[in-house]
């Protein structure tokens, strides 16, 4: 550790003694732990030379500050602030006395967002909604394609505020061939996260009197973000467990400006939204005058049937704003988003990125590009998706075993998560199966409004053959009790 830098820290005057002073500056900060217990103070011919004081005033001053417990010397290594301060310090210097506290009242402080929901701590636990398998991915592929790009000064510096353009050019070639998505990479604009592109969305789009339509129950994420500004949350409901099309013109929306879905798996009940619904829903959208956001979160893991293509590719310069992320096909730790917009729409998004958030980490962008561009992103999601089957399968056959008449499983076969249903307190069944190592969230923290069905969330791409095991014995031992 450092030595405390005095040289800006203390000042000293002609009107005192400079021991007295010295003592009062330097006990003051350790009592204050503006020097924190185990730092290294500079030796005594450096403090004179930056105070501009004789080495004598120095060293005497320390030798009182070392009685009272302030300092200890570590031979051969210099003096340090007492590694137990608050125990060791017996004060007795002149007129030494410990500042008092200046409080200051805070300016008035925002109300919070209606419905927040508090940050999701223990994220990582297995069985966390939307946490990929680890463990599983290729770690050592990854770190040779960065340390590759670290050693390019190129990527040192700044870039763009829509994103590397190696990796908007990888993307808009991926989502054409796998999605069907309209776009070239001057579409693309990468984000930090989903998270912020669904926060652009509202920065640039909703107007006070605007509404947002929201699936019911849906991503509490996107209602967080999009609503944050208190504009209206209209919930639409589901039928058999997708976007209830034909319910939008009963919902008479005054100025409904965004509709977010997730077509391709509803989340989370996992529904897939078919083509007749996919046309309505743009022709709806198109004379209502609203936009589209289509979260395309889990196309990749669709186990048995290629799913239908993503609705923005449906027309030429469709009112759809699509946007995914590297979260569950990569890495949550990456942070990276993106968005495909119509070209009109580029240039308010990258203003309001541009003040709000500025550039991607521009190395990590670049390792993705590589990545992509080699061909194993590709193979990566291959393995996954093989992978994600299993334990889909086993996680399945393990609840409708044992759980039987305590819960009853929504299962689609695709994605990263399973809802199971059930008549019991979904809120502490998730809290206590959290205090077991387990992750999940209550599906009653979904819905909008009073109506609301009970049940769990639950990812098991993050958890093993014996975490499945064990977490299905315990949900069974919770269920069972009176």
């Amino acid at each position: 550790m450092e030595p405390v830098d005095v040289i800006e820290d203390i000042r000293l005057d002609g009107k005192q003694p400079l021991q007295h002073q010295l003592y009062q500056r330097l006990s003051e900060r350790i009592l204050d732990q503006r020097y924190l217990p185990g730092r290294q103070l500079p030796p005594s011919r450096q403090m004179a030379k930056d105070l501009g004081i004789s080495r004598n005033t120095v060293n005497a001053v320390y030798e009182q500050l070392k009685a009272e417990g302030f300092l200890q010397t570590r031979a051969g290594k210099g003096i340090f602030v007492h590694e137990d301060i608050k125990s060791a310090v017996n004060p007795s210097g002149p007129g030494l006395s410990k500042p008092g506290v200046v409080s200051m009242e805070l300016p008035p402080l925002p109300a919070l967002p209606r419905g927040k929901s508090k940050p999701v701590e223990d994220a990582s636990l297995p069985f966390q909604p939307g946490l990929p398998d680890l463990d599983a991915f290729p770690i050592r592929a990854w770190n040779r394609i960065m340390h590759h790009q670290e050693s390019r000064r190129s990527l040192r510096g700044y870039d763009s505020i829509q994103g590397y353009q190696p990796l908007r050019r990888a993307i808009a070639a991926y989502l054409r061939t796998s999605r069907g998505v309209r776009c070239d990479e001057h579409q693309v604009i990468i984000t930090n996260g989903a998270q912020q592109a669904l926060s652009l969305l509202a920065d640039v789009f909703l107007q006070p009197d605007d509404s947002i339509l929201c699936e019911n129950p849906g991503y509490r994420g996107a209602r967080n973000a999009l609503g944050r500004f208190g504009n209206p949350l209209i919930p639409i409901p589901l039928r058999n467990q997708v976007l209830d099309v034909e319910a939008l013109p009963g919902l008479e929306p005054a100025r409904a400006r965004l509709l977010f879905c997730t077509p391709t798996h509803q989340y989370p009940m996992g529904g897939i939204l078919d083509l007749s619904q996919r046309m309505a829903l743009v022709q709806w959208a198109q004379q209502n005058g609203c936009w589209i956001i289509e979260d395309d979160y889990d196309s990749e893991f669709h186990f048995y049937n290629k799913p239908f293509a993503a609705i923005q590719g449906l027309y030429e310069n469709s009112p759809v704003l699509y946007m995914g992320s590297f979260s569950k096909t990569l890495l949550p730790a990456l942070r990276i988003g993106y968005l495909v917009v119509p070209e009109a729409v580029v240039e308010p998004l990258l203003w309001a990125k541009q003040i709000s958030g500025g550039e991607t980490p521009l190395l990590t962008q670049a390792t993705i590009a590589e990545f992509i561009e080699s061909g194993q992103f590709t193979r990566h999601l291959r393995r996954m998706r093989q992978l994600y089957r299993d334990k889909w399968q086993r996680f399945q056959n393990e609840v409708i075993e044992k759980l039987d008449g305590l819960a009853q499983p929504v299962a689609e076969s695709a994605g990263m998560h399973l809802v199971l249903e059930g008549a019991f307190d979904d809120v502490a069944l998730s809290q206590w199966l959290k205090t077991r190592g387990f992750g999940s969230t209550p599906l009653s923290a979904h819905f909008l409004g009073e109506s609301s069905r009970t049940g769990l969330v639950m990812g098991f791409a993050s958890a093993n053959e014996r975490e499945i095991t064990e977490c299905v014995n315990t949900l069974r031992s919770g269920l069972a009790k009176p």
